[in-house]
């Protein structure tokens, strides 16, 4: 299921990252990577605050539903 559909809270593993290839790169770039964790901290108006390598990540409903988990 894509990113979008996660609960807040619970630490979910990446299964697959879609899109172009410069996609790809960005988001792998900002720790979106397979087997890596991600928890999403909130979401607001569709667009995700996420928990990610240690670091908080915003990024935009688009690119959360490319991310796979």
């Amino acid at each position: 299921m894509p990113l979008t559909m996660a609960g807040t809270g619970i630490v979910n593993t990446i299964k697959k990252v879609g899109g172009k290839q410069e996609t790809k790169k960005f988001l792998e770039n900002l720790g979106f990577v397979i087997g890596g964790e991600v928890i999403v901290v909130s979401q607001i108006r569709g667009s995700l605050i996420v928990k990610v390598r240690e670091s908080r990540v915003a990024i935009n409903k688009d690119m959360a539903n490319k991310i796979m988990i």
